[in-house]
């Protein structure tokens, strides 16, 4: 078995392996002292390794529609442990109309863990119902252990009551997200057999050599979390032009080079980067925005914060994210720009150029949707002033998402912040070649808006 073939079986084994005392105490006697953050971050860092398995191998589960769930599992899960938070921790609710949250008895006492893994559980089986049975038996798997890991530490009541709860928030969550005509059960039919090629120079056609339909063209028209309208403005697009000394066909060629430099074997570094941040080919990696959550699963296990801190790290991690998504598609279909397979082998005639994505699965590919803003780039700086002002902006790590992968280079590399990390991420889909400069450009000052707009929200009182 290939190894890149093994993450499910090795999330199973995580999860089966997470035994959870619930309390950052040495005292597993210790049930509740009423505060969230009396608890280790381990539930839901499980559950977000679960995440990732789930969003990987679900039918139609592409980077914008995982952003979005994300944000939505993110949401609930904070809802469910709001009123066990201190540090003036306060609900979200009142940002979004038409939520309804269940009542919490505050005369009664609540297991935060139990709570938290009661809705999470029901989050990701209301958002992933059609998860191959592989993944689903990953919920039940996970849900199942810390329940036996604690039912015995509280009485009856405490644990059916910490049950109900959460997963009564998990259904108004879900409820809610139901509403957003647009984004709900957008994976059951991702891409439009029905969108028209772009027939001016410079715009956007279905690329060989599959020629796949665009991917969620409507996308920017769902409902955002915390973004306004005007928030997905971006500057426009160079002007498209045909002539060698224009700045439009200098980053065609600036493409094209790197690419063709990767693919003679002289650019080890430049592949490395190329495929370290790919994640651009369904079932063999995670997606462009689940990356991040890997990336924050890894400083959760470094750090090891508290469950208070985690639950908000990644409540603002997934609205980040899909409203990332949904500003950078926004600004796509808006701008339609072509990609640099199209300019490179119309206008610099090079016939037969491709890019170097997903070249492990045969020919290289190119993304079925216009270029303008990057999504990766977008994704990774709203994700990078998350995690940046969560845990520092010159917190240095080592990103191990893919080590051990034989599919592509996925060897560990180092970066001194986050920031570090989304920039060379944007940088990296030039080298792929599937982006013109000026896309990974805009994105990263897209992304940043959207995070910097997720951290300012009312969080505390």
């Amino acid at each position: 078995m290939r190894k890149g073939n093994l993450l499910s079986l090795l999330l199973f084994v995580t999860a089966l392996q997470l035994f959870v005392t619930g309390c950052k105490k040495d005292d597993p006697t210790v049930i509740n002292a009423g505060q969230v953050s009396n608890y280790d971050a381990n539930i839901a860092l499980g559950w977000n390794k679960i995440y990732l398995a789930l969003e990987r191998y679900t039918p139609g589960y592409r980077p914008p529609v995982s952003a979005r769930a994300s944000g939505y599992i993110g949401l609930a899960a904070y809802e469910a442990c709001v009123s066990g938070m201190t540090n003036g921790y306060q609900s979200l609710a009142p940002n979004y109309k038409g939520l309804v949250l269940p009542a919490i008895d505050k005369t009664k006492e609540y297991h935060w863990p139990i709570v938290l893994n009661a809705c999470y559980a029901r989050s990701m089986r209301l958002f992933f119902p059609t998860a191959p049975l592989a993944q689903a038996q990953l919920i039940h798997s996970l849900e199942d252990e810390v329940n036996k890991g604690l039912k015995s530490k509280m009485s009856k009541d405490i644990f059916d009551r910490s049950v109900v709860y959460g997963q009564k928030v998990a259904d108004a969550v879900f409820a809610y997200s139901a509403t957003d005509i647009i984004g709900h059960n957008a994976y059951l039919n991702p891409t439009d057999k029905n969108y028209p090629d772009g027939t001016k120079a410079g715009e956007w056609k279905r690329t060989n050599p599959d020629f796949s339909n665009p991917l969620l063209p409507k996308w920017g028209q769902c409902r955002t979390m915390v973004i306004a309208p005007n928030d997905m403005t971006i500057a426009a697009p160079l002007a498209y032009s045909e002539d060698a000394d224009s700045k439009y066909y200098g980053q065609g060629k600036e493409v094209q080079d790197a690419v063709n430099k990767i693919k003679a074997g002289k650019d080890y570094e430049g592949r490395w980067i190329a495929d370290f941040w790919s994640d651009d080919c369904a079932g063999l990696t995670v997606t462009p925005a689940g990356r991040w959550i890997a990336i924050m699963n890894q400083v959760v296990e470094e750090q090891k914060p508290d469950l208070q801190k985690a639950v908000v790290a990644y409540a603002k991690m997934g609205i980040a994210l899909c409203d990332a998504s949904i500003a950078c598609w926004h600004q796509k279909y808006f701008w339609k720009v072509e990609r640099p397979q199209s300019y490179i082998q119309r206008v610099l005639g090079d016939k037969n150029w491709n890019s170097v994505m997903c070249v492990s699965a045969g020919v290289g590919k190119t993304p079925p949707f216009p270029a303008y803003p990057s999504g990766h780039s977008t994704f990774g700086a709203a994700a990078a002033e998350i995690l940046a002002a969560t845990f520092g902006a010159n917190y240095a790590m080592t990103d191990k998402t893919h080590a051990n992968r034989i599919e592509f280079i996925g060897r560990p590399r180092t970066f001194k912040s986050f920031y570090a990390m989304a920039e060379e991420n944007a940088y990296s889909r030039i080298p792929i070649g599937v982006h013109f400069r000026m896309d990974c450009t805009e994105g990263l000052t897209l992304g940043a808006r959207v995070g910097k707009k997720v951290n300012a929200m009312a969080w505390k009182k």
